[in-house]
Formats: structure tokens, C-alpha cells, sequence
């Protein structure tokens, strides 16, 4: 049984202010895109590898070397990042070396830390 004072009896309160911030909703794709952003940060291992390469360039095996993973492992999560646009990668003759893709994700990874070090 529901408890009538616990229930919203209005549909909207603020008629304005809910058209104001309807259309600066993004659209649903923009949504979609943020959110895989989201889940792809989720993980441990992909969020060290990016603070790792907010450090300096590096190529698979330092990447290996630094988070004492294998190499497979760190290619596997660089595959991720990268197809979420958020690593890069240049060759330089056989050796490739992996870099964020912009100050953005730089960004994400310093606001992250700080709110869950306040």
C-alpha cells in the first residue's frame, strides 16, 4: 500500500525551468557516446594505463613494464582505448608508442582523482 504524502501529486513545479534545461539536453547518441566514455573509464587497468600515458608517450612494453602486466593484457586495453578514441598511437619503424589523444582525457583522469581524494 502506498502512502499518498510519500507520492509527487504535481507534474512539474517549474513549467520554465523544465523547457529551459529540456533543450540543453544532448541528444540520445551524445548521451550513448558519454556514457560508453563512462563505462570504458570504469576499469582499473585502462584507468592506470591512461594516468601512465598522462606521464609521457610510451610504447606497449614500458606500458607492460610499468603496471607489471602482460604484454597481451596491455595490448587487449590499448585495443579498447583506443577504439574509444581517448589513446593514439604512432609507429616509429617497427616499435609503436601510444599517447592520450588530447588534454581532455588529462583532465578527466586529474578531476576523478581529485574528487575521490576530497
Amino acid at each position: 500500500m502506498t502512502d499518498k504524502n510519500n507520492v509527487c501529486q504535481v507534474k512539474l513545479i517549474n513549467e520554465k525551468k523544465v523547457k529551459a534545461v529540456k533543450k540543453k539536453m544532448l541528444s540520445d547518441s551524445n548521451f550513448t557516446n558519454l556514457s560508453e566514455t563512462f563505462k570504458t573509464l570504469g576499469d582499473n587497468t585502462r584507468v592506470k594505463i591512461l594516468y601512465a600515458l598522462s606521464k609521457d608517450e610510451l610504447c606497449v612494453c614500458d606500458i607492460s613494464a610499468v603496471l607489471d602486466m602482460s604484454l597481451s593484457a596491455v595490448s587487449h586495453q590499448l585495443r579498447i582505448l583506443r577504439n574509444m578514441k581517448l589513446v593514439k598511437h604512432r609507429k616509429e619503424g617497427k616499435i609503436v608508442y601510444y599517447a592520450l589523444n588530447d588534454d581532455h582525457i588529462v583532465q578527466l583522469i586529474k578531476m576523478g582523482y581529485k574528487h575521490v581524494t576530497e
